[in-house]
C-alpha cells in the first residue's frame, strides 16, 4: 500500500504517518526517507478520514471498529469482515455503489477474486453468468512455516503410502 501511495503520488501532507500505525514502533520507507512510525492504539484513529487496513485478520477485528467509531473510514484487505452481511464487499470497478452502503468499514475480496472477477464482470454483463467453478493454486508458504512442515509431512504421508 505505502508503495502503492508513493508511485500515485499522494500528496505526502496527505498521510497521517505520525498516526501510521504498526503493531510495533519501526520506521517506514517513505518518499526516499525514513519515517517514524508509533505503535496502533485506541486512540490512533482521532481525526483519520480514512485508513488502510492489511495487517491480518485479528489486527482488523479489534481495531477497525474502533476506527469506525472515531468517524473514520476503514477499508480492510483482510479477510475480517468479507462474509460479513453488514460490511460491503467492494470491487471499485465493479460495484462502486456499494460504498455508499458502508458503515465504516468497507472489505475487499482477496487477490485472486478480484482479478478473477475483473475478467468475468464483462462477460456476465453481456452472457448473465449465473455461477463458475474456478480452481486457485496458490503457495502454502503464504500460511507460514506451520504450513510448509504439515505440507511437508503430508507429502511424506502419502510417499510412504505409496511404497
Amino acid at each position: 500500500m505505502i508503495q502503492t501511495l508513493e508511485e500515485t503520488q499522494v500528496p505526502r501532507r496527505a498521510i497521517d504517518f505520525a498516526r501510521l500505525g504498526a503493531l510495533r514502533r519501526q520506521d517506514l520507507p517513505f518518499g526516499g526517507r525514513e519515517i517514524a512510525v508509533k505503535e496502533l492504539d485506541e486512540e490512533s484513529f482521532a481525526g483519520i478520514d480514512f485508513a488502510l487496513f492489511s495487517a491480518g485478520t485479528a489486527i482488523s477485528k479489534e481495531f477497525a471498529p474502533i476506527a469506525a467509531q472515531a468517524g473514520c473510514v476503514v477499508i480492510d484487505n483482510s479477510s475480517a469482515f468479507r462474509m460479513d452481511d453488514a460490511v460491503p464487499l467492494v470491487i471499485p470497478e465493479i460495484n462502486p455503489g456499494d460504498l455508499k452502503n458502508h458503515h465504516g468499514i468497507i472489505a475487499n475480496p482477496n487477490c485472486t477474486t478480484a482479478i478473477t472477477l475483473m475478467a468475468l464482470y464483462p462477460l456476465h454483463q453481456a452472457f448473465r453468468v449465473i455461477r463458475i467453478f474456478a480452481s486457485t493454486y496458490q503457495a502454502v508458504s503464504g500460511t507460514g512455516a506451520k504450513a510448509i512442515e504439515e505440507l511437508k509431512r503430508q507429502v511424506e504421508q502419502v510417499v510412504a503410502a505409496s511404497r
